[in-house]
């Protein structure tokens, strides 16, 4: 007996391949840009000559793991949180980079309830992945790069949360 799948709600093999070739490109994206994986935990800014400035927070390091908070530390207007942002996660022995969240003050469940359906939860991941695929395509364009990278002193700027 064949079980035919409904193209509307299955999250065919074809886009979940997509969904992880975006994973590993934000991977090379962001090491080319600021070889996250050289950085020590804490906060950094990368000025720009007309650009605004790009903080990045490297919140945790594991042995194949890295937690990551990239923003402009342009407040919300709704929340007051950070934005735009985005909280990654690194997976330096796979090389991919996932867009954990990118809502202020909002992870997965916050913004999708406590049970969604599997094909909300993928769209949501394939919509985060690729805003940052484009981020980082704009932050490259701008300049930032890991030579614009410099360690922010505890303290020296408000907390972007």
């Amino acid at each position: 007996m064949a079980i035919v799948a409904d193209q509307h709600t299955a999250v065919l093999p074809g886009r979940f391949a997509y969904l992880m070739g975006l994973y590993a490109e934000n991977y090379h994206r962001l090491a080319r840009l600021f070889a996250p994986q050289t950085l020590d935990l804490g906060s950094y800014r990368s000025c720009v000559d007309d650009g605004l400035d790009l903080h990045l927070e490297v919140v945790e390091r594991h042995p194949y793991t890295m937690e990551l908070h990239l923003t402009y530390c342009m407040a919300d207007r709704d929340t007051g949180g950070p934005s735009p942002s985005a909280w990654l996660r690194v997976y330096r022995d796979a090389h991919v980079a996932e867009a954990t969240h990118c809502h202020p003050g909002k992870r997965l469940w916050h913004a999708l309830g406590p049970f969604p359906p599997a094909k909300t939860v993928f769209e949501h991941r394939m919509r985060m992945a690729s805003f940052l695929n484009r981020w980082l395509e704009y932050l490259a364009e701008q300049g930032h790069s890991r030579g614009t990278l410099e360690p922010i002193a505890a303290g020296a700027l408000p907390h972007c949360a």
